[in-house]
């Protein structure tokens, strides 16, 4: 049975939108409102309207809560951890609890508003060999990744990405990275081509400079997929 504590863990990873911004609970309100719950206390709130707001926020936060523990338990036998579109500001530390017993192989968070990974990901996903955690906020990548030693396909799509993030070229099980639609300028051509078992990198719709899209474009041991590069602004000297 969950806790009160775990509770209120779920509750600061899930991200509830309001549709006008004065209804839009604070976090002490919702505390408040969960005390009803699990403390059968009456919180001081001190309206009929902010009560029934409270109530409202906590049936909506309660149900965030309940989609993501049925699809940790979902995992048990298809061995596909389907977090994506949970509204998850970052992924709880539940979770792992949950899905500690199960040999997960691929792994859905995408579609989410994650703006990192923790480490505790590496250390419990082992036998992970797909990871997608497209359409989200990253920029950086936890170093403990490199525990994920039967990753083979990762993908990184529409995200905050800025720089490369070479800790993927540390796990050599690695076969494919897609990374497109980011705001990566530079990559490494000569550490992609000197990963052993590197297939397909996917950069397109990234703001390659000239020379980094250039050395890329000469790449020939893999397979790198590139969008055609026009002269920006920026780089006509004729403007």
């Amino acid at each position: 049975m969950m806790n009160f504590t775990t509770f209120q863990d779920f509750l600061s990873c899930l991200y509830i939108p309001a549709k006008e911004a004065n209804q839009q609970q604070s976090r002490e309100e919702i505390f408040e409102g969960l005390m009803m719950v699990y403390a059968g206390e009456t919180p001081d709130i001190p309206t009929h309207e902010m009560a029934t707001r409270t109530a409202q926020t906590v049936k909506l936060l309660g149900a965030g809560v309940v989609k993501v523990v049925h699809r940790c338990k979902d995992a048990q036998d298809p061995q596909l951890l389907d977090l994506s579109l949970c509204s998850l500001l970052k992924v709880p530390d539940a979770v792992f609890y949950l899905v500690r017993a199960s040999k997960v192989l691929t792994c859905n968070i995408s579609g989410n508003l994650l703006t990192k990974i923790s480490p505790k990901f590496g250390t419990c996903f082992k036998h992970l060999t797909t990871l997608n955690l497209s359409t989200n906020r990253l920029s950086t990548l936890p170093s403990e990744l490199v525990y994920c030693t039967k990753l083979q396909s990762i993908d990184i799509s529409i995200n905050s990405f800025v720089v490369f993030p070479t800790i993927l070229l540390v796990i050599e099980s690695v076969t494919e990275i897609r990374a497109k639609n980011n705001f990566i300028a530079d990559v490494d051509d000569q550490a992609l081509e000197q990963h052993a078992n590197l297939e397909l990198v996917n950069l397109e719709e990234n703001p390659l400079d000239s020379m980094t899209h250039a050395r890329l474009s000469r790449v020939e041991r893999l397979t790198i997929v590139l969008t055609d590069r026009g002269v920006q602004e920026w780089e006509d000297l004729s403007i």
